[in-house]
């Protein structure tokens, strides 16, 4: 399997599809590169170099211990592309990948990266703080860490129910997506999933929205239970120069059936303009 090491002796695992200009895709928490493996085979069926890599602490990568932060993550992200020599470079980042991609390529991606795209994205502060006061309460993320610290098994389980709206009347979704929700949450080494509620609540990423030069297009969900909408792509589409926002009325966070196959085509779409 195709790894690289960080400077700091982290083994990155990655996976790639195709040939062309390159796309690399970052996911959200607690998952893996294989929350991807649909839009890998799409991208490369379209001409594309797909790529996605399992978070440190994730998936495949080096069960870590330290560095589970929102600069430690975009600090490997460039590691991956500068080995990989990716120029001419779409990212594009779920949820927590979101974050990730939003910050790489606001402080690394100069001369790389293209284009940035988000779903269900972070972005720009989760938390709720005196100056954003619409964010959401420590407590909440407190209640996280608790879950995932005594029974990490059945939280990943239980989290499926607002992650895919399966708590929706009329929702779709098969037990069999849930099932692999969990089974990509196993794979996580619990420090690292314990430390990335912080990562991902109480990371600011304004003023890298902010930054950002190149055209950005942020995908989200009416119905996201797990990142408000109001909170995050609505603040974020105002703070962007080249932003594009695209909102999927009645989709939940996890990307999922007819969500799936609308934002895969906005993808493709916005690549190719």
């Amino acid at each position: 399997m195709p790894y690289i090491e960080t400077t700091d002796g982290t083994e990155i695992y990655y996976t790639e599809q195709g040939t062309g200009k390159p796309v690399l895709f970052s996911h959200g928490w607690p998952l893996s590169s294989d929350a991807w493996q649909v839009e890998l085979k799409l991208l490369a069926d379209a001409g594309y170099r797909a790529i996605a890599h399992d978070r440190r602490g994730h998936g495949r990568s080096s069960k870590t211990y330290t560095g589970n932060d929102m600069d430690t993550y975009a600090q490997d992200l460039a590691e991956l592309v500068e080995a990989l020599d990716l120029h001419d470079l779409v990212v594009v980042g779920h949820s927590t990948g979101g974050g990730e991609v939003v910050r790489y390529a606001a402080q690394h991606g100069a001369g790389r990266v293209a284009k940035v795209i988000t779903a269900g994205a972070v972005p720009p502060l989760m938390l709720k703080t005196e100056s954003n006061p619409e964010g959401t309460p420590i407590e909440a993320f407190d209640g996280i860490r608790a879950g995932v610290l005594r029974d990490r098994s059945q939280f990943w389980k239980d989290l499926t129910e607002a992650f895919f709206g399966a708590n929706r009347e009329g929702s779709a979704v098969s037990q069999g997506a849930k099932d692999d929700f969990w089974r990509q949450g196993m794979l996580v080494n619990l420090a690292a999933a314990y430390d990335c509620v912080k990562a991902f609540s109480e990371t600011d990423f304004t003023e890298d929205l902010k930054a950002l030069d190149v055209p950005i297009m942020i995908a989200h969900g009416d119905d996201d239970q797990i990142v408000p909408i109001a909170d995050a792509a609505l603040k974020s589409a105002e703070l962007v120069r080249h932003g594009t926002l695209k909102v999927y009325p009645g989709a939940p966070h996890g990307i999922y059936g007819d969500y799936q196959a609308a934002l895969d085509a906005d993808i493709l779409a916005f690549i190719a303009e």
